[in-house]
């Protein structure tokens, strides 16, 4: 079916319809996505065990985390202790060893089981979580 187009004196929309095809648009310009369109990359909900390595009060600290969500550019951080926003440690991916700074780039979520702490690497790392991403695009089954 098609949209009404002409108004009426009073600003309400007039009587006859137009088919969208028939329709001009304006371009105006890049316009906002969703959240999940405007990612970096793409974000898979994957439990991975991480430790953090991260400098208390003057002191070294490790400590255990988990993933709740990673992606190329970080990860959604499941952990028992909350950081301040801009803190900056060293994630290690404790399947693989490899170690990656971060920074934490919003304030954490409280949970259940912990805090849901969102960090972002120094740089981009493709291969650290070690899985495969699904294709760019792609979008998963909808109940």
């Amino acid at each position: 079916m098609g949209d009404r187009t002409d108004s009426s004196d009073h600003g309400f929309l007039g009587a006859r319809t137009v088919n969208k095809q028939s329709q001009q648009q304006a371009d105006t310009g890049p316009q906002l996505q969703p959240a999940d369109e405007r990612r970096r990359s793409q974000r898979v909900m994957i439990r991975i065990p991480v430790t953090l390595e991260v400098t208390i009060a003057g002191k070294k600290t490790t400590l255990s985390a988990s993933t709740a969500s990673v992606n190329d550019h970080g990860a959604m951080l499941l952990c028992t202790r909350n950081f301040p926003l801009e803190t900056k440690f060293d994630l290690i991916n404790d399947r693989t060893a490899q170690k990656q700074s971060c920074r934490v780039t919003r304030a954490a979520l409280e949970n259940p089981q912990g805090y849901l702490i969102p960090v972002e690497f120094a740089a981009p790392a493709p291969g650290f979580w070690h899985i495969s991403f699904p294709p760019p695009g792609w979008k998963g089954l909808e109940n």
